[in-house]
């Protein structure tokens, strides 16, 4: 039977109700004492359980004759013999008669006791030989899944204190299984989060409920440059009765799982990234802004800090020399940084020039046309990555542990190199980040390469533009004049907006405004010869709509342009105005006292089409009148209706004796915004 349990109470003990507690309790093992002559006188309950007899009906009765079989008898007698006469034990198999009459194996123990008086006796020892062979079994089964499994498996306290600590476990955590044993879980296990495995084992003991599938990742001292994964179940241990002996945990390796989502997660990463910098990246026609795109895109996914640096040669357009040792000028055109570093200051700023030399890294890159990638970053590397001495202290003060230069390459042609450094992602660049930065690099390149020929093309447009318009305006008898070229802001290429202010005969002044429906060098060009030939007819003193007449025959001369023009004379002593309009903006007029309006002209028909008579207006000026000239690029938007616009353009003309350099910012900056996509040209004209 049990043992039983004593516990304190006020001093002293009290018996504790038996319960099961170990393995003879499970086995339920029966014990048999019989005399010299073979009769029993001892018989415990577990031998009424296990051989069908209660006590009264075996104590005093011959053992043999109980649960021996006849034909076993003799052999039964001679081994209970030696035990007596020998002192010798005995322990086997024997098949015993059960009450029912059915025949069972049984393991026995059989062995000599004596008593005070020299009495001689024998005690047997018995279990079911299936239960016993059974547990058996099931502690070798227990014992070689623990000792041999690939899972780690070990056994605390309820104090969480090891107990037992198998083989795959001493692997995991690099100490002996015997170096555990009476250890807490916070002195062995190399987990970061052991205060969760701690509060998850705690849970268990006190609720029972198992703790399944619980995910930790952490660097084994086995292994400290890499990252493992395991999954961690939590069991409560019970003894039959029910009490608690501890906690079983067990530790699945998911490493490979681990690593395998990790580079799922990352190579979708990766997809998406290059997905937004397909987006993100080139949306304008800006060299500057489509640098930074790149460097935005690229922090902090790819690096932590990140520089475009662009060859001053092709930015200017011009072809690269064959590539040699020597040295390179870089301009600096984007910086960015995931966190303020010290990197930054160690960088070029944007805008700026620096001459790298051949033993350079961002030098050998573009030399080569290849990525330059340095996995762990030395002392002589920093060198070998900074512009001077500063720079490099200032580098390695910010922490940089690895390096990238890839180039920038377009149509065949090294642009410049995108630079990137890792400073606090402690993982080092490998050559995934290179497939992946050069992807990014790759269409970058197209499109810096092409805003950089645009720009050449647009800033030789702007040239050719600004040198056919009037530099100063003369001394014109009984005018004030101010005037405005803007290019567009925008992307949009140089256009063939134009004004003129020509001197007449007489103090006359002719007032033109002008805009070729078109852009780039061939819109400048054409708004160049309409201007010269409108300055001829105006030396011929010519009605105004007979000017606009001459200029539709040569504007239909010209091949798919189409131009609108506002053409004025003021003749300062009759004050009176005479203009005429081939399809532009109708001029505004201001005059002091009286609300802006804007003058009511027949519109006509913008020259190039051909056939169109146009009609002369002739407008009564008094002193201090404002008349105000432009073209659709100051009005014109794609979110707002025209008739609202030209409200607020007269809103701005409210004070007409305002300066009219004050007056032509006003309009310019008032109507304008950043990104328009098209050139103004603007003329403004008080009656003195």
């Amino acid at each position: 039977m049990a043992a039983e349990t004593f516990e304190s109470d006020s001093g002293g003990y009290a018996p504790v109700p038996p319960r099961p507690t170990g393995l003879l309790d499970v086995l339920s093992v029966a014990a048999v004492v019989v005399d010299a002559e073979g009769r029993v006188v001892f018989w415990t309950p577990q031998a009424e359980e296990l051989f069908g007899y209660t006590a009264d009906e075996a104590l005093g009765t011959p053992a043999a004759r109980l649960f021996i079989h006849p034909d076993h008898l003799p052999a039964v007698v001679q081994l209970f013999t030696e035990v007596l006469e020998t002192g010798r034990s005995w322990a086997g198999t024997f098949p015993v008669r059960h009450k029912d009459g059915s025949t069972r194996l049984t393991e026995f123990r059989n062995m000599r006791l004596l008593d005070d008086l020299g009495d001689v006796y024998a005690l047997g020892i018995a279990a079911d030989h299936s239960l016993l062979q059974r547990v058996e079994t099931d502690l070798a089964l227990c014992e070689r899944l623990i000792n041999q499994s690939p899972i780690g498996i070990a056994l605390v306290d309820p104090e969480l204190r090891f107990l037992l600590v198998n083989p795959a476990l001493e692997r995991i955590d690099g100490t002996p299984a015997e170096d555990h044993v009476g250890r807490r879980l916070m002195e062995t296990l190399p987990l970061p989060d052991i205060d969760t495995i701690v509060s998850c084992l705690r849970q268990v003991l006190t609720t029972g409920t198992p703790l399944l599938d619980q995910y930790h990742v952490g660097r084994p001292p086995a292994d400290p440059e890499h990252e493992h994964a395991w999954s961690l179940s939590f069991y409560r241990l019970e003894d039959p009765g029910g009490r608690v002996l501890g906690a079983a945990i067990s530790f699945v390796d998911v490493t490979e799982r681990h690593r395998a989502a990790a580079e799922a997660d990352r190579a979708r990463r990766r997809l998406a990234l290059i997905a937004d910098a397909s987006t993100r990246v080139g949306t304008t026609l800006e060299v500057e802004r489509t640098a930074n795109e790149l460097a935005e895109i690229a922090t902090p996914e790819l690096a932590d800090v990140v520089a475009v640096d662009v060859l001053d040669s092709a930015l200017a357009c011009r072809r690269m020399r064959q590539p040699d040792n020597g040295p390179e000028l870089f301009r600096a055109l984007a910086l960015k940084s995931s966190y303020p570093s010290a990197a930054l200051r160690a960088a070029d700023p944007p805008g700026d020039l620096a001459a790298y030399e051949g033993d350079r890294l961002v030098t050998l890159c573009v030399h080569t046309a290849r990525p330059v990638l340095v996995r762990h970053v030395g002392e002589d590397d920093l060198r070998r990555i900074a512009r001077d001495p500063e720079a490099t202290s200032l580098l390695a003060r910010a922490g940089v542990h690895s390096y990238m230069a890839v180039p920038l390459i377009a149509h065949g042609e090294v642009l410049g190199a995108l630079d990137l450094k890792r400073t606090r992602n402690p993982v080092p660049f490998d050559e995934d980040d290179v497939v992946l930065a050069t992807e990014l690099a790759s269409r970058a390149a197209v499109a810096i390469d092409n805003a950089r020929w645009f720009q050449s093309v647009r800033n030789t447009a702007l040239t050719l533009q600004r040198s056919l318009l009037p530099d100063h305006p003369p001394h014109h008898t009984g005018l004030e004049i101010a005037y405005r070229y803007q290019p567009a802001q925008a992307t949009s290429e140089v256009g063939g907006d134009w004004y003129d202010v020509i001197p007449l005969e007489d103090d006359k002044t002719t007032l033109v405004v002008g805009d070729v429906m078109g852009n780039g060098i061939d819109a400048a060009a054409t708004m160049g010869r309409l201007r010269t030939a409108t300055c001829a007819y105006a030396d011929l003193d010519l009605d105004p709509g007979a000017v606009l007449r001459h200029l539709d025959k040569i504007t239909c001369d010209l091949e798919h342009y189409i131009v609108t023009c506002l053409y004025a004379v003021f003749d300062p002593r009759t004050r009176r105005c005479h203009i005429a309009n081939a399809g532009h903006m109708p001029p505004a007029l201001a005059r002091p006292g009286r609300r802006p309006q804007l003058l009511e002209l027949p519109a006509g028909a913008p020259l190039g089409v051909g056939g169109i008579p146009f009609r002369t207006t002739t407008v009564e000026l008094g002193p201090g009148d404002l008349l105000v000239l432009y073209t659709d690029g100051l009005v014109e938007t794609r979110a707002h209706s025209i008739d609202d616009r030209l409200n607020v353009l007269l809103g701005f003309l409210d004070e007409p004796r305002r300066p009219l350099e004050e007056t032509c910012d006003l309009l310019l900056y008032g109507l304008r915004h950043p990104d328009d996509h098209d050139d103004v040209a603007l003329l403004v004209a008080r009656v003195l």
